[in-house]
């Protein structure tokens, strides 16, 4: 078992809250390593929205993230990235996004009911 542990400061604008949280959440259960986030003397779970939001991490925060399991190199690698970057809004952007033309609800229409 594999165990990673680094301190980060938090760039984005936003800090760790409500969006970020939630990506930062959904980033660390698409792994199978445990993820402990720690701010001051606060450790809280990293796979819980409520844990992160805890934190009150704001933009130029320190918090140390500590990864453990087969995965945790690459859980670490893809929490450090989202945690350490200032451009958030990039990081927010669907990645395949539904176009308005199959999306009902852009054009008034009712989805059909099941």
């Amino acid at each position: 078992m594999h165990t990673v542990k680094k301190k980060i400061i938090v760039k984005n604008k936003l800090g760790l809250h409500a969006r970020p949280a939630a990506l930062f959440v959904q980033i660390a259960n698409k792994f199978e390593a445990d993820v402990k986030v720690t701010k001051d003397d606060m450790e809280v779970n990293g796979k819980s929205i409520m844990g992160i939001l805890m934190l009150a991490a704001e933009k130029d925060s320190t918090i140390t993230i500590v990864t453990t399991g087969k995965d945790a190199h690459e859980a670490m690698a893809e929490l450090e990235k989202m945690a350490g970057t200032d451009d958030m809004e990039q990081m927010l952007k669907p990645v395949n996004p539904v176009p308005a033309e199959r999306n009902p609800s852009k054009h008034g229409e009712k989805k059909a009911k099941k």
